[in-house]
């Protein structure tokens, strides 16, 4: 089965157990929303990809670690979505969960994607609290205080913060997890490929400022030219379009250096240089090579 049918069913899975007879059926449904149609599942497939390079062939351990990582970050999209925050009508080229549903029920999914993202870790690794700690741990790191998602969105209120540190956490920390997470389910030393992940995720937010002006809305499924708009950190408006897309090349050359020895190596690398040049936007990947 390829890792994207694992994923899916993953969490498909994941959302069967709680979408469930005695549970608001409209809130099942803003869930459902928010988690399918899915967009590229990079930090999941990501971390399938490190389990399977370091060695595991502990399938349900880590398609469960990947869904887990994959709910807390449609739960971010669907708060960061909000009016409170981004007041953003599309995601994925529909309607956002506030749009679709109502503010109150978007608050709600996304708290509920949240709180699934952990019972189903520890549904599916229920038998193995040896590994579910160290697992538990490594992902609510990415989403609080002082680093995780959570973090980064509140840099948005503060009045000064580095675009580095922006990046960091509000992007990074997720794919940190997801790099340390495949990691340790096949018993490797998660630390030292955390490092992977922050490069990746860095390298993703730059690419991901640089397609809010310089893509399409219809290319990236929600508006663009939000982070000059709302006066956002951006790589792109610090560095310029230049200057971003050499970032993110550093970036992802400091990723594919950072992988520690292990079965997979190449493999690894020829990924995550695949992905590089997946987020580049069409209309700047030419410049970019």
């Amino acid at each position: 089965m390829d890792a994207t049918t694992r994923i899916e069913q993953a969490l498909a899975s994941a959302i069967e157990a709680v979408a469930v007879p005695g549970c608001p059926p409209r809130l099942a449904e803003a869930v459902r929303h928010s988690v399918f149609p899915g967009g590229a599942r990079v930090r999941p497939r990501l971390c399938l990809a490190v389990a399977a390079a370091c060695g595991s062939s502990d399938y349900a351990a880590a398609d469960a670690a990947a869904a887990s990582i994959e709910l807390l970050h449609c739960a971010s999209l669907v708060h960061d979505d909000l009016p409170c925050f981004d007041d953003s009508p599309l995601r994925r080229g529909m309607p956002s969960v506030h749009r679709a549903f109502g503010e109150p029920l978007a608050v709600l999914a996304g708290d509920a994607l949240i709180i699934l993202a952990f019972e189903h870790l520890a549904r599916s690794l229920a038998t193995s609290p040896e590994r579910l700690a160290p697992l538990l741990l490594t992902v609510s790191r990415s989403v609080g205080m002082p680093h995780g998602i959570t973090a980064g969105q509140a840099w948005e209120c503060e009045p000064r913060v580095s675009v580095e540190d922006y990046h960091r956490a509000k992007t990074g920390s997720l794919f940190a997890a997801a790099t340390a997470a495949g990691a340790q389910v096949a018993g490797a030393d998660a630390d030292i490929w955390r490092v992977v992940g922050d490069r990746i995720g860095e390298a993703y937010q730059v690419a991901d400022d640089l397609r809010d002006v310089a893509a399409s809305a219809q290319e990236v499924g929600k508006p663009v030219g939000r982070d000059a708009l709302l006066n956002r950190p951006s790589a792109a408006g610090e560095l310029g379009i230049d200057g971003a897309i050499d970032r993110l090349r550093q970036l992802v050359k400091g990723a594919i250096e950072a992988i520690p020895p292990c079965p997979g190596q190449e493999k690894l690398a020829e990924v995550l240089m695949a992905e590089s040049r997946h987020i580049m936007p069409k209309n700047l990947a030419q410049r970019a090579a």
